[in-house]
């Protein structure tokens, strides 16, 4: 059963890579319609209508108490708020490609947090995969060059502190989701973001007299699919399967998966945006893949 729950947490934090993976395409492509603080504001304004609609039809039974939601706040603010409000506006500065390497540095983070507020222990040749596929990315990085532009170096450390915020949450996430049904955690995360942001958002249009305008942007085509894939794949799902992957398997182990998110980014560039796949793209992808099978089957067995 063990081993089962285990493979069932694996194929999760896959199919959390590949949805996060994507939706730096989908953000970028939400950014040529309005600023960053609307697209989060209505990205969980979706979730939370989605996450709500079982909720309403009895189909989900909620089971949270006043002093849930102050336990929750801290791992809310991490995930959703902060990481989804720094990776948006370090959207603004650079591109999805340079977002999704910069985004490679979650394992590391994660995996210092983790061994001193977790006390994770992973064997010298997990540390040794994990760096592998850290390298996999810069390595990736390097090889495309980079052109340092005027707004690159905000762009990075937004970015990088969206990164830390996602570390925060890997480790916060690991013990909360023993503590709490999923279900409920997801809930609560969603509600607070879609609270958060909706009012900071709507109250820069009401300040400002623009309110009229709070939802001109779903009159566009493509920022309604992206705002769709947005708000109810790449943050409900994609909460649901982090919560539950942490909820079975270390915060180290689950972090690193975040560079095949990266992996899949570079692959969407090419794919959708016609970029060129040059052979040091497959060398980096092949360290990543290497990488993450070490990270999580090599050295001795954690029990969870």
């Amino acid at each position: 059963m063990k081993n089962s729950n285990n493979t069932k947490a694996y194929l999760a934090a896959i199919l959390y890579a590949l949805i996060i993976g994507l939706s730096f395409l989908f953000t970028k492509i939400a950014l040529t319609v309005t600023n960053p603080m609307n697209i989060l504001a209505h990205r969980f304004t979706i979730s939370f209508i989605a996450a709500s609609i079982p909720v309403l039809f009895g189909w989900i039974k909620l089971n949270i108490k006043g002093k849930d939601i102050l336990s929750i706040l801290p791992l809310a603010l991490f995930y959703p708020t902060l990481f989804f409000a720094f990776q948006a506006f370090g959207l603004v500065y650079i591109s999805s490609s340079e977002a999704g390497i910069v985004q490679a540095t979650v394992p590391v983070f994660t995996m210092i947090l983790a061994a001193v507020f977790l006390k994770e222990n992973i064997s010298f040749l997990q540390k040794i995969s994990l760096l592998l596929s850290v390298c996999g990315v810069i390595y990736i990085f390097l090889m495309k060059g980079i052109e340092l532009k005027s707004g690159s170096f905000i762009g990075i450390a937004l970015i990088v502190l969206s990164a830390l915020s996602s570390a925060c949450y890997n480790v916060l996430a690991r013990k909360a989701s023993k503590r709490y049904r999923l279900i409920d955690l997801t809930y609560i995360m969603i509600v607070i973001g879609f609270l958060s942001f909706n009012t900071i958002s709507a109250g820069d249009y009401i300040i400002r007299g623009t309110f009229a305008d709070y939802f001109k942007p779903f009159t566009k085509p493509l920022f309604l699919i992206s705002i769709l894939y947005l708000g109810i794949l790449s943050s409900l799902i994609t909460s649901l399967l982090t919560n539950y992957s942490l909820s079975k398997i270390d915060a180290t182990k689950m972090s690193v998966f975040t560079n095949l998110s990266t992996l899949i980014t570079m692959l969407a560039g090419v794919i959708f945006l016609h970029e060129e796949l040059e052979s040091y793209h497959i060398i980096g992808a092949i360290m990543i893949i290497i990488g993450i099978l070490g990270t999580n089957f090599l050295g001795r067995k954690n029990h969870c």
